[in-house]
Protein backbone atom coordinates (compact mmCIF):
# COMPACT_ATOMS: atom_id res chain seq x y z
CA UNK A 1 0.00 0.00 0.00
CA UNK A 2 1.54 3.16 -1.20
CA UNK A 3 2.64 5.85 1.71
CA UNK A 4 0.39 8.50 2.43
CA UNK A 5 1.68 12.16 2.60
CA UNK A 6 -0.12 14.04 5.44
CA UNK A 7 -1.98 16.60 5.17
CA UNK A 8 -0.39 19.95 4.35
CA UNK A 9 -2.78 21.76 6.85
CA UNK A 10 -1.28 19.12 9.60
CA UNK A 11 2.68 20.17 8.65
CA UNK A 12 2.43 23.61 7.96
CA UNK A 13 2.34 24.64 11.69
CA UNK A 14 5.43 22.62 12.41
CA UNK A 15 7.52 24.13 9.36
CA UNK A 16 5.73 27.74 10.04
CA UNK A 17 7.07 27.34 13.64
CA UNK A 18 10.46 25.89 13.10
CA UNK A 19 10.91 29.20 10.54
CA UNK A 20 10.50 31.54 12.64
CA UNK A 21 12.31 30.13 15.04
CA UNK A 22 15.53 30.05 12.71
CA UNK A 23 14.23 33.84 11.41
CA UNK A 24 14.45 34.97 14.79
CA UNK A 25 14.10 38.68 15.21
CA UNK A 26 15.81 40.31 12.12
CA UNK A 27 15.47 37.58 9.37
CA UNK A 28 18.22 35.92 7.38
CA UNK A 29 21.12 39.14 8.35
CA UNK A 30 23.43 37.18 6.24
CA UNK A 31 21.59 36.30 3.54
CA UNK A 32 20.48 39.65 2.75
CA UNK A 33 23.43 41.06 2.77
CA UNK A 34 25.29 38.57 0.52
CA UNK A 35 22.51 38.13 -2.04
CA UNK A 36 20.95 40.64 -4.06
CA UNK A 37 16.92 40.53 -4.31
CA UNK A 38 16.86 39.68 -7.38
CA UNK A 39 19.59 37.15 -7.64
CA UNK A 40 18.95 33.39 -8.63
CA UNK A 41 20.41 29.92 -7.53
CA UNK A 42 19.80 25.85 -8.34
CA UNK A 43 20.57 23.52 -5.81
CA UNK A 44 20.45 19.79 -5.27
CA UNK A 45 19.71 18.18 -2.16
CA UNK A 46 21.32 14.81 -2.05
CA UNK A 47 22.12 12.24 0.34
CA UNK A 48 25.66 11.71 1.95
CA UNK A 49 24.57 8.08 3.02
CA UNK A 50 22.89 5.03 2.20
CA UNK A 51 19.15 5.30 3.95
CA UNK A 52 15.27 5.48 3.54
CA UNK A 53 13.97 9.39 2.50
CA UNK A 54 11.41 10.85 4.78
CA UNK A 55 10.45 14.45 5.36
CA UNK A 56 10.86 15.55 1.83
CA UNK A 57 7.48 17.26 2.22
CA UNK A 58 8.35 19.35 5.16
CA UNK A 59 11.52 20.64 3.40
CA UNK A 60 9.45 21.52 -0.06
CA UNK A 61 7.36 23.73 2.31
CA UNK A 62 10.63 25.43 4.13
CA UNK A 63 11.33 26.69 1.20
CA UNK A 64 7.85 28.03 -0.20
CA UNK A 65 6.58 29.26 2.96
CA UNK A 66 9.86 31.89 2.81
CA UNK A 67 9.40 32.38 -1.28
CA UNK A 68 6.50 30.88 -2.73
CA UNK A 69 8.06 31.33 -6.01
CA UNK A 70 10.78 28.68 -5.13
CA UNK A 71 10.24 25.57 -7.33
CA UNK A 72 10.97 22.46 -5.33
CA UNK A 73 10.69 19.06 -7.58
CA UNK A 74 11.28 15.90 -5.51
CA UNK A 75 13.24 13.11 -6.69
CA UNK A 76 12.83 10.78 -4.16
CA UNK A 77 9.33 10.73 -2.50
CA UNK A 78 9.42 9.48 0.88
CA UNK A 79 9.71 5.99 1.49
CA UNK A 80 12.40 5.50 -1.18
CA UNK A 81 15.81 3.82 -0.12
CA UNK A 82 18.90 6.32 -1.43
CA UNK A 83 22.41 5.24 -1.81
CA UNK A 84 25.20 8.16 -1.16
CA UNK A 85 24.91 10.12 -3.62
CA UNK A 86 21.27 9.92 -4.76
CA UNK A 87 19.33 13.21 -5.69
CA UNK A 88 16.60 13.58 -3.06
CA UNK A 89 15.20 16.99 -5.22
CA UNK A 90 16.28 19.67 -7.01
CA UNK A 91 15.57 23.58 -5.55
CA UNK A 92 15.43 26.29 -7.98
CA UNK A 93 14.68 30.42 -7.51
CA UNK A 94 15.70 33.15 -5.47
CA UNK A 95 18.73 32.82 -3.74
CA UNK A 96 17.45 34.60 -0.84
CA UNK A 97 14.09 31.85 -0.65
CA UNK A 98 17.16 29.23 -1.18
CA UNK A 99 19.67 30.30 1.12
CA UNK A 100 17.16 31.18 3.82
CA UNK A 101 15.10 28.00 4.15
CA UNK A 102 18.12 25.70 3.36
CA UNK A 103 18.70 24.54 7.57
CA UNK A 104 15.01 24.28 8.53
CA UNK A 105 14.22 22.16 5.02
CA UNK A 106 17.52 19.84 6.18
CA UNK A 107 16.78 19.87 9.73
CA UNK A 108 13.48 18.20 8.91
CA UNK A 109 14.92 15.75 6.22
CA UNK A 110 17.79 14.43 8.15
CA UNK A 111 16.00 14.05 11.43
CA UNK A 112 12.91 12.27 10.30
CA UNK A 113 15.30 10.41 7.24
CA UNK A 114 17.12 8.94 10.33
CA UNK A 115 13.84 7.94 11.71
CA UNK A 116 12.75 5.97 8.43
CA UNK A 117 16.39 4.76 8.08
CA UNK A 118 16.09 3.00 11.71
CA UNK A 119 13.27 1.33 11.35
CA UNK A 120 13.84 -0.19 7.72
CA UNK A 121 16.60 -1.46 9.84
CA UNK A 122 14.58 -3.59 12.33
CA UNK A 123 12.22 -3.95 9.79
CA UNK A 124 14.66 -6.12 7.46
CA UNK A 125 16.11 -8.16 10.70
CA UNK A 126 12.46 -9.23 11.27
CA UNK A 127 11.93 -10.29 7.79
CA UNK A 128 10.03 -13.64 7.37
CA UNK A 129 8.36 -13.68 10.68
CA UNK A 130 5.05 -12.43 11.50
CA UNK A 131 6.28 -9.67 14.13
CA UNK A 132 5.78 -5.93 13.45
CA UNK A 133 7.87 -3.21 14.06
CA UNK A 134 5.96 -0.67 16.18
CA UNK A 135 6.74 2.81 17.42
CA UNK A 136 6.02 4.85 20.74
CA UNK A 137 5.09 7.76 21.99
CA UNK A 138 8.46 8.56 23.01
CA UNK A 139 8.46 11.43 20.28
CA UNK A 140 10.27 15.20 20.40
CA UNK A 141 7.26 17.24 21.64
CA UNK A 142 5.12 18.73 18.74
CA UNK A 143 6.64 16.32 16.30
CA UNK A 144 5.20 13.19 16.52
CA UNK A 145 2.86 13.08 13.88
CA UNK A 146 5.49 13.75 11.67
CA UNK A 147 7.96 11.16 13.22
CA UNK A 148 5.11 8.58 13.26
CA UNK A 149 4.88 9.63 9.84
CA UNK A 150 8.90 8.45 9.50
CA UNK A 151 8.09 5.16 10.89
CA UNK A 152 5.56 4.57 8.15
CA UNK A 153 8.11 5.71 5.75
CA UNK A 154 10.66 3.31 7.01
CA UNK A 155 8.00 0.13 6.63
CA UNK A 156 7.38 -0.06 10.17
CA UNK A 157 3.73 0.46 11.92
CA UNK A 158 2.24 3.19 14.60
CA UNK A 159 1.60 2.40 17.92
CA UNK A 160 -1.66 4.68 19.44
CA UNK A 161 -0.77 8.58 18.93
CA UNK A 162 -2.15 9.70 22.18
CA UNK A 163 -3.39 8.85 25.63
CA UNK A 164 -7.06 9.15 24.36
CA UNK A 165 -7.42 6.48 21.17
CA UNK A 166 -6.29 3.46 23.04
CA UNK A 167 -6.10 2.42 26.96
CA UNK A 168 -2.67 1.32 27.64
CA UNK A 169 -2.15 -0.08 31.25
CA UNK A 170 1.23 0.90 32.33
CA UNK A 171 2.98 -1.01 35.82
CA UNK A 172 2.39 2.73 37.68
CA UNK A 173 -1.70 1.97 36.39
CA UNK A 174 -1.74 -1.85 37.99
CA UNK A 175 0.04 -0.19 41.42
CA UNK A 176 -2.66 1.75 42.02
CA UNK A 177 -5.16 -0.24 40.99
CA UNK A 178 -4.43 -2.77 43.23
CA UNK A 179 -3.88 -5.71 40.19
CA UNK A 180 -3.88 -6.15 36.25
CA UNK A 181 -7.71 -7.47 36.30
CA UNK A 182 -8.74 -4.18 38.57
CA UNK A 183 -7.17 -1.93 36.52
CA UNK A 184 -8.74 -3.84 32.64
CA UNK A 185 -11.76 -3.69 34.85
CA UNK A 186 -11.50 0.14 35.62
CA UNK A 187 -10.75 0.87 32.31
CA UNK A 188 -13.76 -1.23 30.21
CA UNK A 189 -15.94 0.69 32.17
CA UNK A 190 -15.39 3.74 31.92
CA UNK A 191 -14.00 3.58 27.96
CA UNK A 192 -16.46 3.37 24.78
CA UNK A 193 -16.86 0.21 23.12
CA UNK A 194 -14.80 0.93 20.05
CA UNK A 195 -11.77 1.80 22.75
CA UNK A 196 -8.99 -1.43 22.87
CA UNK A 197 -7.19 -1.95 26.16
CA UNK A 198 -3.80 -2.95 26.18
CA UNK A 199 -1.87 -3.97 29.42
CA UNK A 200 1.68 -4.00 30.09
CA UNK A 201 3.04 -7.66 32.10
CA UNK A 202 6.15 -8.31 33.81
CA UNK A 203 4.98 -12.13 34.83
CA UNK A 204 3.19 -14.58 32.87
CA UNK A 205 1.40 -14.83 36.42
CA UNK A 206 0.16 -11.12 35.51
CA UNK A 207 -0.15 -12.11 31.74
CA UNK A 208 -3.08 -14.82 32.84
CA UNK A 209 -4.87 -12.61 34.76
CA UNK A 210 -5.36 -9.97 31.73
CA UNK A 211 -6.49 -13.03 29.73
CA UNK A 212 -9.03 -13.79 32.35
CA UNK A 213 -10.06 -10.73 32.48
CA UNK A 214 -10.04 -10.29 28.45
CA UNK A 215 -7.70 -7.65 27.32
CA UNK A 216 -7.58 -6.81 23.66
CA UNK A 217 -3.51 -6.48 23.74
CA UNK A 218 -0.75 -7.13 25.74
CA UNK A 219 2.49 -5.67 26.14
CA UNK A 220 5.29 -8.77 27.24
CA UNK A 221 7.84 -5.95 28.84
CA UNK A 222 11.61 -6.96 29.22
CA UNK A 223 10.45 -10.75 29.30
CA UNK A 224 13.51 -13.29 28.67
CA UNK A 225 12.99 -15.18 24.97
CA UNK A 226 11.69 -18.22 26.99
CA UNK A 227 9.02 -16.40 28.83
CA UNK A 228 8.43 -14.53 25.40
CA UNK A 229 7.85 -17.80 23.83
CA UNK A 230 5.84 -19.16 26.97
CA UNK A 231 3.57 -16.26 27.00
CA UNK A 232 2.56 -16.30 23.33
CA UNK A 233 1.58 -20.49 24.13
CA UNK A 234 -0.29 -18.36 26.37
CA UNK A 235 -2.28 -15.94 24.58
CA UNK A 236 -3.02 -18.52 22.01
CA UNK A 237 -4.24 -16.20 19.48
CA UNK A 238 -6.99 -14.56 22.55
CA UNK A 239 -5.07 -11.15 22.28
CA UNK A 240 -2.59 -9.39 20.13
CA UNK A 241 1.12 -10.24 21.94
CA UNK A 242 3.71 -7.26 22.01
CA UNK A 243 7.17 -7.45 23.37
CA UNK A 244 9.45 -4.51 24.65
CA UNK A 245 12.74 -3.66 26.06
CA UNK A 246 16.07 -4.12 25.13
CA UNK A 247 15.18 -4.19 21.81
CA UNK A 248 18.07 -3.52 18.66
CA UNK A 249 19.65 -4.65 15.57
CA UNK A 250 21.13 -7.90 17.50
CA UNK A 251 17.91 -8.54 18.93
CA UNK A 252 14.91 -7.98 17.35
CA UNK A 253 15.37 -11.24 15.37
CA UNK A 254 15.04 -13.38 18.33
CA UNK A 255 12.31 -11.82 19.97
CA UNK A 256 10.82 -11.47 16.55
CA UNK A 257 11.39 -15.92 16.60
CA UNK A 258 9.32 -16.13 19.92
CA UNK A 259 6.12 -15.04 17.51
CA UNK A 260 5.28 -12.04 18.98
CA UNK A 261 2.92 -10.12 16.74
CA UNK A 262 4.21 -6.80 17.58
CA UNK A 263 7.82 -5.38 18.76
CA UNK A 264 7.79 -1.77 20.45
CA UNK A 265 10.81 0.58 19.88
CA UNK A 266 11.08 3.92 21.65
CA UNK A 267 14.78 4.35 20.19
CA UNK A 268 13.53 4.80 16.86
CA UNK A 269 11.73 7.92 17.46
CA UNK A 270 14.05 9.38 20.17
CA UNK A 271 17.60 8.31 19.42
CA UNK A 272 17.79 7.39 15.83
CA UNK A 273 20.93 9.50 14.36
CA UNK A 274 20.39 11.42 11.59
CA UNK A 275 20.98 10.40 7.72
CA UNK A 276 23.72 12.41 6.80
CA UNK A 277 21.80 15.15 3.72
CA UNK A 278 23.25 17.97 2.31
CA UNK A 279 22.02 21.15 -0.24
CA UNK A 280 24.77 21.80 -2.73
CA UNK A 281 25.15 25.23 -5.56
CA UNK A 282 24.42 23.35 -8.94
CA UNK A 283 26.78 25.06 -11.91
Amino acid sequence: MPLVPLPQLLIEPIVRGALLEDLGRAGDITTDAIAASDSKMKTVMAARQAGVVAGVDLAALAFTLIDPAVRFVALAPDGATVAPGTPIATIEGSARGVLTGERVALNFVCRLSGVASATAKLVAAVAGTKARIVCTRKTTPMMRAIEKHAVRAGGGANHRFGLDDAALIKDNHVAIAGGVGEAIRRVRAHVGHLVKIEVEVDTLAQLEEALTVGADAVLLDNMTLDDLRRGVAMIGGRAISEASGRVDLETAAAIAATGVDLISVGWITHSAPILDIGLDYAA
